[in-house]
């Protein structure tokens, strides 16, 4: 993507199922667990660079003992910089006790942090408000009993915060902080108090308190405490829990939202935002791996036995398309054969903005995470002479040139577009931004006929269109093309995102400007007021108003006014831009059906609300987010 996106963040959970003695005594060092956590963290180091942290619970440790640890950084390389201090741990377990220290685990969950069997990471993208450490999850709500002792981190937004903060008041609490993160967990921990004073007063009459304490830990429904918390959670979210007594959840959206996988075996068990860092982490095959059911809670008990569980009654599928084609990992074989057949499915539209000149074309991409789109289109375009060399010679059509020509001919593939990354446009005054901005980006020379050739250029998607008005475009201008096609992998987005994603404010995206603007040359503008009214009246209503603000016009009428806002002035050659249909996006996605940036249908009734109150933001000039 071009233009850069803050998105959904990371988490990464692991459970040891037999006694820490076992793994040094396999694997021969203490730190198999630790090493494990850094590679699912940092495989996943795409989905948060802004911090990270990490959790640690020790299981049936002694009273006395400290038995939670928690490391958070906002340090440049967050992740290197909590396992460097974890490694010092057990350099420490060294120097104090001896070689023999590092190989008695008894010894080490006695004397030294991090040496538990349960873990829990986690990568943040903020995307909004401020970055600090004291923003980095995992949050930790403490308690002197062990079981009330909760750790949590997660992906997630919830669209009613102010709801869910109203319910905490009402419960009798008085929450310091009102952020979903601080009222999600208050959530989950006031019902994991109830759930243990539950279990206290059932056995009271049994039991001294001290036994009770113990019979608590192995009784913690862990799985009725989350039916409780989140009922009326409204959101994308897959969110993870450590309890000190060493039970563990990952809960997931209704709707599927966000994603969640896991893999068990009778060593481990491991959780993660997505499946190539659980290919990495522990060398297994993919099929091995499973998606945490929407609505479902994968709840991993204190003796380390497991089970998901139906939490929240899951409604239709609706995970996020947009996480597929260009947030997530193009390692997992699924997403790369989604994103190469994006590509592929854009053919007729591009063969046809282009004539069918294939000759006079020249195709390529905008690095990097567009790559995979371009080798689809590449593919299909083979696919494409293959079939028409069929015609001509099993048909008898006539063709131009000769048969050599014919037989020999592909499509004209370079790499006209290089990013680079050592540029910063963050220090400069804004008459120079511009400038800085359009250097971003380079192009490679002498292989464009001037004023002869088309070149076709893919992206993953097309946002807001900054970077393509301002650098991409006067780049690829500079090789005098006589066409410039820019495509779009991702339909117009034309809604904001209330689930994870940094984009919440309307007048931000290139496809609603475009339809501004038409509605400004039609003299249609009182569709904007009819549209504010309705959505200042309704703000609650499930209805998405500002669908009426695109209904006048067909995709091709706003992808052509795009085309125009970003060509600046001083572009010689024509430019066209192309996105990809919503019905070709669900044929290649068929599993993940979450579309409402494209579309508007959003899975919950929040988001519908939140994408009107995001209008009327516009319309009243403010630019805070709508949720």
């Amino acid at each position: 993507m071009s233009d850069a996106i803050k998105h959904e963040c990371g988490i990464a959970m692991v459970r040891l199922r037999k006694s820490p003695q076992y793994y040094i005594d396999k694997y021969g060092t203490p730190a198999y667990a630790s090493n494990r956590m850094y590679i699912l963290m940092q495989k996943q180091i795409n989905r948060g660079q802004d911090g990270a942290g990490v959790a640690n619970v020790k299981i049936n440790t002694q009273p006395g003992t400290r038995y939670i640890s928690r490391y958070r950084s906002i340090e440049p390389s967050a992740v290197n910089y909590i396992f460097d201090k974890i490694n010092k741990k057990y350099k420490k377990a060294k120097k104090i006790g001896g070689e023999d220290a590092l190989q008695d685990a008894e010894w080490l969950k006695e004397n030294i942090a991090f040496s538990g069997e349960v873990w829990l990471g986690h990568l943040r993208y903020g995307t909004h408000g401020e970055n600090s450490i004291e923003t980095c999850h995992p949050f930790l709500k403490q308690n002197n009993w062990r079981s009330r002792n909760l750790v949590m981190a997660g992906n997630f937004n919830m669209t009613n915060v102010e709801e869910l903060f109203s319910r905490l008041v009402e419960l009798g609490q008085h929450p310091k902080e009102k952020t979903d993160t601080v009222t999600v967990m208050e959530k989950i921990g006031h019902f994991l108090d109830e759930e243990n004073q539950r279990i206290f007063d059932k056995y009271k009459h049994q039991y001294s308190n001290e036994e009770i304490t113990h019979v608590i830990e192995d009784e913690l429904d862990v799985a009725r405490i989350l039916r409780r918390s989140c009922r009326d959670f409204d959101g994308g979210y897959a969110m993870a829990g450590l309890i000190g007594n060493g039970s563990s959840f990952v809960v997931r959206d209704p709707s599927g939202i966000r994603p969640a996988y896991y893999y068990a075996d009778d060593e481990i068990i491991v959780v993660a935002s997505e499946k190539p860092a659980i290919k990495s982490a522990f060398d297994i095959d993919f099929k091995a791996i499973q998606e945490i059911k929407p609505g479902h809670a994968l709840v991993i008990n204190k003796d380390g036995s497991y089970a998901e569980s139906e939490v929240i009654p899951a409604r239709e599928k609706k995970s996020c398309s947009f996480e597929r084609i260009y947030f997530s990992r193009g390692t997992d074989p699924d997403i790369y054969q989604e994103r190469k057949n994006l590509g592929k499915a854009l053919i007729p539209q591009i063969l046809k903005a282009i004539d069918f000149d294939l000759k006079n074309t020249v195709f390529s991409y905008i690095p990097n995470t567009a790559e995979t789109a371009f080798l689809g289109l590449i593919e299909g375009l083979d696919e494409y002479l293959v079939a028409k060399r069929k015609e001509v010679l099993l048909d008898g059509k006539p063709h131009m040139g000769d048969l050599d020509e014919l037989l020999s001919f592909r499509p004209r593939v370079e790499k006209l577009v290089s990013k680079d990354v050592k540029l910063r446009t963050f220090i400069t005054n804004d008459d120079d931004r511009d400038t800085m901005v359009s250097s971003v980006y380079d192009t490679t020379y002498e292989v464009v006929r001037p004023g002869v050739d088309t070149l076709v250029v893919i992206d993953d998607s097309i946002v807001r269109g900054t970077t393509l008005e301002k650098s991409i475009l006067t780049t690829l201008d500079k090789l005098n093309p006589k066409r410039i096609v820019i495509v779009s992998s991702a339909p117009q987005i034309r809604f904001p995102d209330c689930y994870g994603i940094d984009m919440s404010r309307m007048k931000e995206f290139i496809a609603f400007r475009a339809a501004l603007a038409l509605l400004k040359e039609r003299k249609m503008e009182n569709v904007l007021d009819e549209v504010y009214e309705l959505a200042l009246a309704n703000p609650m209503s499930a209805e998405n108003f500002v669908k009426k603000v695109y209904e006048s016009f067909s995709d091709d009428e706003i992808s052509d006014k795009i085309a125009e806002i970003v060509t600046a002035p001083e572009l010689t050659a024509e430019v066209q831009v192309i996105y990809q249909t919503v019905e070709n996006l669900h044929k290649c996605i068929p599993n993940h059906l979450g579309d409402w940036y494209f579309t508007g249908n959003y899975p919950t009734e929040g988001g519908t609300q939140v994408v009107n109150r995001a209008f009327v933001n516009y319309m009243q000039g403010k630019t805070v987010r709508a949720y």
